[in-house]
């Protein structure tokens, strides 16, 4: 098997990077809501506000965003 596609188009690696931004922003949104999960998760309550997972999934979902970001660039150089 090989791994061609078709010139110009994206391969499935495009696709797949495109996908961390978004899960990432709705697992910070999950978990920013709190509930009985964050007992189990955080045993520092009242701590720094950048502990917890709420803010480790947004900081990833920042840091995997440049997919996005050259997404956009290429569509309005068009």
């Amino acid at each position: 098997m090989s791994d061609t596609t078709v010139a110009g188009a994206p391969d499935a690696t495009h696709w797949l990077s495109l996908a961390a931004t978004p899960v990432f922003a709705f697992m910070a949104l999950q978990t920013s809501q709190g509930g009985a999960v964050d007992i189990l998760c955080s045993a520092a309550h009242g701590g720094s506000p950048f502990s917890g997972m709420a803010p480790m999934y947004f900081l990833m979902g920042v840091f995997h965003a440049a997919p996005w970001i050259k997404l956009a660039r290429r569509v309005t150089a068009e």
